[in-house]
């Protein structure tokens, strides 16, 4: 019985104090409370030239293809040290393979990403269905 007074005990003090401050904090929309966690000079939208998505993914990418320079040179220095051995230099290739294939892999995924977002709409952007619904609802008035 003791023991599920403690767990209780804490779990109710709890409760109270937020249903009792409840009353007195103002609640706040979605909208918001995504406005107030946003920093000063955040992209406020998440796709389109300047958004969220594009940022993150074009670090991303960047990252990636930097990643994959390094292991090009990495290969490049391991074939030269290689000394002739046919199990370091075959180690050696596989590496710049690799690597010329995560570059390529990066340059692909960087122009998809661009692609794609610049065809997604956003508050500056807006789609073709909406200026057609505009242009149909002006004509109709």
């Amino acid at each position: 019985m003791k023991r599920i007074v403690k767990l209780l005990l804490p779990i109710l003090i709890v409760g109270i104090i937020i249903v009792l401050g409840a009353g007195s904090v103002s609640a706040l929309t979605l909208q918001e409370g995504a406005e107030a966690a946003r920093c000063d000079g955040c992209p406020a939208d998440l796709f389109g030239d300047t958004g969220v998505f594009k940022q993150v993914t074009n670090v991303i990418l960047y990252i990636v293809g930097i990643i994959a320079v390094i292991m090009l040179i990495i290969g490049g220095i391991k074939y030269v040290v290689s000394g002739g051995d046919s199990k370091k230099v075959t180690d050696a290739k596989n590496t710049v393979l690799y690597a010329i294939i995560g570059l390529v892999i990066a340059f692909l995924a960087f122009a998809i990403v661009n692609f794609v977002i610049s065809a997604l709409p956003s508050s500056k952007n807006p789609t073709t269905t909406n200026e057609t619904s505009l242009l149909i609802q002006n004509t109709q008035g």
